[in-house]
């Protein structure tokens, strides 16, 4: 009997060494004497910090540039014939990995590399109402990469505007007509809304002249017919042109646009439910240590960045709001 539990024994500790083994081995090292050639293409001038953040965490995780890696940084804003032309040579130069964002780079990454061994990390893009990946768990197509969280972020502007006006019944969601993404977010927004008691006052803008065309029509009628403005996560809503179209009819009435974080000389919004480009840049760069360390990118879960909150309090005083202390608790950041 005795020999049966030794015997046991021994085979449990055997069993649970391999186990650690699997579970404790350490990561692969870095190539040595490899020199990675990073393509890097950011399609927005608002998100365009993520470049710093990405390359300063590569070299926390033992990438130099000028020694072991090497970038490419190339910068757009809306740009898509000129992004076609970086991705096209960032694929000619044989590139050890493209990194871009937003969106539209991110799918048009997608198809430059198809038919390459080139793997893509996407930053700040939508996962929802396109084609970028297969799933979140396993993204395929030999990429992965950061998601912006954009049917949360929604639901979370709508919350936070109904919060600090609760008597806004109405509420103004201008959009891009044609967004692929911004249906998705208004699909998941009208029950949000409907749970509050608010009425979505919804309208698909072709551009920013279509936008001030309708508010001017409404305010020529005596009303704009609306009591707060909230930006849905799309392109038009990253905007100054659209916010100061919108400002122009809003400001001298007080009513409040939230949602994003924009601004002209003198005037921004209310709040803004964001995520952080610094976090993105980081959690970017860990995805591409991955990839550098031979991980197949298409296995690599895509990951999400958390969201916060900014409340401009210069903002709020100008239109006669008082936040709350409960809303001020709440913010990352408060703007005085």
């Amino acid at each position: 009997m005795k020999k049966i539990v030794v015997g046991l024994i021994v085979v449990i500790v055997a069993v649970a060494a391999v186990g650690g083994y699997l579970f404790l081995k350490p990561k692969a090292s870095i190539p040595p004497g490899k020199v990675f050639h990073v393509g890097i293409l950011s399609g927005l001038n608002l998100f365009a910090s993520i470049a710093d953040s990405f390359k300063a965490e590569m070299t926390t995780l033992g990438y130099t540039e000028g020694n072991n890696i090497v970038y490419d940084l190339q910068k757009t804003n809306f740009e898509p014939e000129k992004e076609k032309q970086i991705l096209s040579k960032f694929v000619s130069d044989k590139v050890d990995l493209v990194v871009g964002w937003n969106t539209e780079v991110s799918l048009e990454a997608k198809d430059a590399i198809k038919g390459t061994t080139i793997p893509l990390v996407f930053a700040n893009a939508f996962t929802e109402g396109n084609n970028l990946v297969s799933s979140i768990r396993a993204p395929g197509n030999n990429l992965t990469g950061v998601r912006y969280p954009n049917i949360d972020v929604g639901i979370k502007r709508l919350e936070i505007m109904h919060e600090i006006m609760p008597n806004a019944k109405r509420i103004f969601v201008p959009y891009q007509k044609g967004y692929p993404s911004a249906l998705p977010i208004l699909e998941a927004i009208r029950p949000a809304a409907a749970k509050l008691g608010v009425t979505l006052v919804e309208f698909p803008a072709e551009n920013v002249a279509a936008l001030d065309a309708e508010l001017a029509k409404r305010s020529a009628s005596g009303s704009l017919g609306f009591d707060a403005v909230v930006f849905i996560p799309e392109s038009l809503s990253t905007m100054k042109d659209a916010f100061a179209a919108i400002a122009k009819y809003t400001r001298a009435k007080k009513i409040p646009i939230g949602g994003s974080s924009v601004a002209t000389a003198d005037f921004a919004t209310l709040f803004a439910v964001t995520v952080d480009s610094v976090e993105i840049g980081k959690l970017a760069a860990h995805l591409a240590d991955k990839i550098f360390r031979g991980i197949s990118a298409g296995t690599i879960p895509v990951v999400s960045p958390e969201t916060f909150l900014i409340v401009n309090n210069k903002t709020a005083t100008e239109l006669g709001i008082t936040l709350s202390n409960n809303i001020l608790s709440k913010a990352n950041k408060v703007i005085r």
